[in-house]
């Protein structure tokens, strides 16, 4: 059983989805909406997002839906954002660490020393850990801290990956014709960032057990995209299942997560991968 907001354009309680204008972005907001929560979607792209809000008020007409510019890797951004909306009562309840920067690869022009590890540069790292680790760890502490103060319930949950539990198989990612010290590879930065992810998750999840927050981390697999067919080949063979996850796959792990159903549950990483081997 889902629980259910009640629709109430009085209601005060809000959700924070960062990095909105992603490839889940959006299934997080509608998974949200779905069961009359309102909403706040943030993204350091705000055209993207505004374009999202304009999409989903035409089918949620009585949710209330905020789009607003945040940068993650920026404190003072963060708490603006947070200030603003303080501003108008709003009680952000649920938080969900979406934003991350996820390398893709979409055609065969890919060169290798974009991501492979004895090329890979300081500023990549610096750049993706800022948005995908340290973001994360920003907006659970200020948004959190606001929680307490107000001794509000909450909730936190971070989006990692399949990849907070297995190292990445390179394999799936060769380009034929293309010498080995060229191939694409995964890089050290996503792997690592969403195995600190769930570390993350497990110690907010007793750091403020006594506050009334929960802290829980959700592992989708591989979710169908614009990835080469080649790609798409390689991956399904991992699969058990024999196929990439469909973007709404995870809608139903977002309700369950982010309501009263799950009121037991905290410090867990929820992986929904198909089966995928372990490696």
């Amino acid at each position: 059983m889902i629980t259910m907001a009640k629709k109430d354009a009085t209601n005060r309680k809000f959700a924070l989805i960062t990095g909105a204008g992603g490839l889940l972005g959006e299934e997080h907001a509608i998974s949200l909406l779905e069961i009359n929560k309102n909403i706040i979607l943030t993204d350091i792209n705000l055209k993207k997002i505004q374009i999202l809000k304009k999409k989903l008020k035409k089918k949620f007409k009585f949710n209330q839906i905020y789009s607003i510019k945040m940068d993650v890797t920026n404190e003072s951004s963060i708490a603006s954002v947070w200030k603003f909306f303080n501003k108008k009562k709003i009680i952000i309840d649920i938080l969900i660490n979406n934003a991350a920067i996820d390398p893709k690869f979409k055609n065969k022009t890919i060169n290798g020393k974009n991501t492979r590890l004895e090329f890979f540069s300081v500023k990549n790292w610096q750049k993706e850990l800022a948005v995908g680790l340290t973001g994360a760890i920003l907006c659970s502490k200020i948004f959190g801290i606001e929680l307490i103060k107000k001794k509000a319930k909450g909730t936190i949950l971070n989006i990692a990956s399949d990849l907070s539990v297995i190292s990445p198989n390179q394999n799936i990612y060769k380009i034929s014709k293309i010498k080995k010290s060229l191939q694409p590879v995964k890089p050290v930065s996503y792997s690592i960032i969403k195995h600190g992810i769930v570390g993350l998750t497990k110690y907010i999840s007793t750091y403020w057990s006594s506050e009334n927050i929960r802290c829980n981390a959700l592992s989708p697999g591989p979710v169908l995209s614009l990835q080469s067919k080649s790609l798409v080949k390689n991956l399904k063979k991992l699969i058990p299942m024999g196929r990439l996850a469909n973007k709404d796959e995870y809608k139903s792990a977002i309700k369950f997560l982010c309501t009263d159903d799950s009121s037991y549950m905290t410090g867990q990483n929820l992986v929904i991968d198909g089966g995928f081997i372990r490696v």
